[in-house]
């Protein structure tokens, strides 16, 4: 899938941009994120939802059904935000902290061995040493999708809650 040259809104406070690295930095090591898609009866849906940055993209899984699954068929274009983890630092009160926001198009992995890797590359982000993966791959993968999300936009900015 190749993106669409779009314009994109550049960041107001360009003085806290963060860098590409430093953007990547952050999806590569946050725990989860924000997904935003476009719902039913024209609200907007944001899910709280686990994830693995690789290649360049955005790996989700879901169930074979549901909202999110219904609103990504009816709509591909989604926002994807994560936060660093927020740091004090020494002598001051408030918590500085990087926000990362990803715009781009959503689509199925349709390649059952790619969608099997990628299950197990999310697998090793969030499941303890010693887990059984593969038993969890056998009784869980069948009933997974994975979802691809392909980054038409990205911009971080560095942030003092103060």
């Amino acid at each position: 899938m190749t993106a669409p040259i779009m314009e994109f809104r550049q960041l107001r406070r360009f003085k806290q941009a963060a860098s590409q690295e430093e953007c990547e930095a952050v999806l590569a090591a946050a725990p989860r994120g924000v997904l935003a898609v476009h719902g039913e009866n024209g609200y907007p849906y944001g899910l709280p939802i686990n994830y693995v940055y690789a290649g360049g993209k955005i790996y989700f899984h879901c169930a074979k059904a549901g909202h999110k699954l219904d609103a990504v068929r009816a709509n591909d274009k989604v926002c994807f935000t994560v936060l660093s983890e927020p740091v004090k630092n020494p002598g001051e009160w408030w918590y500085c902290f990087t926000s990362v926001i990803c715009f781009g198009r959503i689509s199925e992995v349709t390649d059952a061995g790619e969608a099997e890797r990628l299950l197990r590359l999310l697998g090793a982000k969030y499941f303890p040493e010693g887990y059984d993966l593969e038993g969890d791959m056998v009784k869980n993968a069948p009933n997974a999708l994975v979802l691809e999300l392909w980054i038409d936009h990205l911009s971080g900015k560095h942030v003092r809650e103060k």
